[in-house]
């Protein structure tokens, strides 16, 4: 059996449709019909259900789980092929949320470029928990993310120490706090608690950042009065910047605002308990991936990247 029937079945179980498949490999629907119909007849098994739905049989997952081994196995050896022959062609596949694209790519990729001129990067905008998947999957060598819960097949490298922080405008404190107003601002210049804040809305997150602050609402003693709630921090600050609510950031979103943020905006570390409140960012790759040298090139870039980035001034981060 070649391999491209089970590449062909590996991608057909990302959408479990065969025209949105086909169309998405450029090839016609019953090409790629006769390649599943090849593997069934290969193994002697029936690979999916057609009815109601395309799902999955028990032999078909767990032939999904070989083909995935077999195109990470064929990817790693076309890696170590390249180094032996020091070819410098090739592709990372490398996943990131858009944030942390924006923050580091920049900074990364001329340095990257220069010496990697013919390895070209496709990239996939995720969260943290999608991108896990992905690797595990065999679809990414790398994803930048917030750090992974011991999970054994992934490699954990760290990147950064993602301090978290509390934007609120001047506005917004005047209007809610106007006796404690230059009170408030110099209490919170480097310890800001959420519970001093109790009468503000708040740009909420439900993403893995977001479950952190909810515990500093609960630690606090109160629920927070709710202006919005999204998976992408950019969307409550740039709500944050308008003066409309307080709300979250990191010092990875910082930097995109680099330059742009208002004049009355404030920026207090976040504590919990009198202990700051962080995100651990990290590079994430599957333990089994052979790493060629341009994927390591890639990955020390963006480690010395992070590790100059924090150590900038936040104030300085964020004037630019």
């Amino acid at each position: 059996m070649d391999f491209t029937s089970l590449y062909y079945f590996s991608e057909l179980t990302k959408d479990m449709h065969f025209t949105r498949t086909a169309e998405r490999l450029f090839m016609s629907q019953q090409t790629l019909s006769n390649h599943i119909m090849r593997l069934e007849e290969h193994y002697g098994v029936r690979l999916l259900h057609r009815k109601p739905t395309l799902t999955l049989t028990y032999a078909g997952e767990q032939v999904l789980a070989f083909a995935n081994h077999i195109l990470r196995e064929e990817a790693n050896l076309k890696d170590i092929l390249a180094d032996v022959e020091q070819q410098k062609r090739g592709i990372i596949r490398f996943g990131a949320s858009s944030m942390r694209m924006n923050s580091c790519l920049p900074g990364i990729l001329p340095d990257f470029s220069s010496r990697y001129p013919l390895v070209e990067i496709h990239i996939t905008d995720a969260n943290s928990a999608q991108l896990e998947q992905k690797i595990l999957k065999g679809e990414l060598d790398l994803a930048i993310t917030i750090s992974p819960e011991g999970n054994p097949k992934l490699a954990d490298i760290p990147l950064m120490t993602d301090q978290v922080y509390l934007c609120v405008s001047d506005t917004l404190l005047q209007q809610y706090y106007p006796a404690r107003f230059k009170e408030l601002k110099q209490k919170s210049r480097f310890h800001a608690d959420v519970k001093d804040f109790s009468n503000l809305p708040f740009c909420m997150l439900d993403n893995r950042m977001g479950k952190s602050i909810e515990k500093c609402f609960h630690a606090a003693g109160f629920t927070p009065k709710i202006y919005t709630t999204s998976s992408y921090i950019q969307i409550g600050t740039a709500l944050g910047l308008k003066g409309l609510a307080a709300c979250f950031a990191t010092r990875t979103s910082l930097l995109n605002m680099r330059g742009t943020a208002p004049d009355d905006i404030n920026i207090f570390p976040l504590y919990m308990e009198n202990e700051p409140v962080f995100q651990q960012i990290s590079m994430i790759y599957h333990v089994d991936r052979y790493q060629s040298a341009y994927i390591l090139y890639f990955l020390k870039l963006a480690e010395e990247y992070y590790h100059k980035m924090g150590g900038i001034p936040i104030n300085e981060l964020v004037k630019g």
